[in-house]
């Protein structure tokens, strides 16, 4: 079958929201100074294991494809099943361009050679969710992304902080995912679900290695630095809680109530994440979940002022603008819980 890019998803992986991914870009003359032995018995290991490329043949199609065809499904699910793809492909292929331009511009052997595997790992992934839009006809062109979507500074310390989480995060949502659709097989309305228990492993392993990158030096998890922890943790945790109840028919087809599946995805999360953050996230405090329902309620406002056109619009977006800042910043003051951080911080993919 001939492939036809579809502008349409190709526009959607281009869009720039709070909540879409984003490309990043660094200083990659800073990360090439990491030295990693002071860490380097947990890291040969996991170096080690990546290099055995445990799912080098795990992402080929099978003939449960061919008996898939997205017209069958409802148009809001449809819709929503799309996003989801999208959305999932762009965070791959951001952490594929990140990592291949680290390993372009390096010259640390020890960290070219962990960039060079997980962009190998991230490209396969991102090529799988492809394969099924291209079943749809309606691939994104992988190529213009790359010249085209813009790019965002951030610091090595912040890239180490954002992608942990969002590596993390990523092995949550889809182990939570499968281990649900193991039970609950006729809710696997997609033969890709399939793929996700081998496929988070690859999640957790780079999720371990930017652990090891943040241990390599001290003063990354300690300090001032505890309070940029704490943004990117309070950050990521909105995006997702936002992200996820914008696609109700999607949880609704997988069988999921979305609270339910946020709040086990989180808390895992917050589980992992003791192996090297000093603090976390207080998910028993009620005003938790209540300060995620008010950002949640901010950002719709803001995205409805954003479309607003003429004086009306120029009136309601520095109102809705403020209002999600207060927001965020209410989320962001609820008191953190303090954690001891193991002398070791290798984990295996338990859940």
């Amino acid at each position: 079958m001939s492939t036809i890019i579809d502008d349409n998803t190709t526009d959607m992986a281009m869009e720039e929201t709070l909540i879409s991914p984003r490309f990043y870009t660094t200083n990659y003359k800073e990360l090439d100074k990491i030295d990693v032995s002071s860490i380097r018995d947990e890291w040969d290991p996991l170096i080690k294991e990546m290099r055995s490329d445990p799912n080098k043949r795990h992402f080929q199609k099978t003939s449960e494809w061919d008996d898939f065809d997205f017209k069958d499904l409802e148009p809001g699910l449809r819709k929503e099943f799309i996003d989801f793809l999208v959305s999932s492909l762009t965070s791959e292929f951001s952490g594929c361009v990140l990592y291949k331009e680290m390993k372009r511009q390096g010259s640390n052997a020890d960290i070219c050679e962990l960039f060079a595997m997980m962009a190998r790992d991230e490209a396969r992934h991102a090529g799988f969710i492809n394969d099924a839009l291209r079943e749809a006809n309606i691939a994104v062109n992988l190529g213009f992304l790359t010249r085209k979507k813009k790019y965002t500074y951030f610091a090595p310390k912040f890239i180490y902080y954002a992608t942990y989480l969002s590596e993390k995060i990523g092995y949550a949502r889809y182990i939570t995912i499968y281990r649900h659709l193991e039970k609950n097989p006729s809710s696997r309305f997609h033969p890709i679900f399939k793929w996700f228990e081998k496929w988070c492993n690859d999640e957790f392993r780079h999720g371990e290695a930017f652990a090891l990158l943040m241990r390599s030096d001290p003063k990354l998890t300690s300090g001032l630095n505890i309070y940029w922890i704490k943004f990117f943790l309070v950050a990521v945790y909105a995006t997702m809680y936002v992200r996820d109840h914008a696609r109700p028919e999607f949880h609704k087809a997988l069988g999921v109530d979305i609270d339910w599946y946020d709040d086990q995805v989180l808390r895992m999360t917050t589980e992992i994440s003791r192996q090297v953050f000093p603090i976390e996230i207080d998910h028993d405090n009620p005003k938790w979940m209540i300060g995620l329902k008010r950002v949640k309620k901010a950002m719709l406002a803001y995205g409805k002022a954003k479309q607003s056109k003429g004086v009306t619009g120029l009136l309601k977006r520095p109102i809705a603008a403020l209002n999600l800042g207060i927001a965020f910043v209410r989320l962001y003051a609820i008191p953190a819980k303090r954690n001891s951080v193991p002398e070791t911080s290798r984990l295996q993919p338990s859940y």
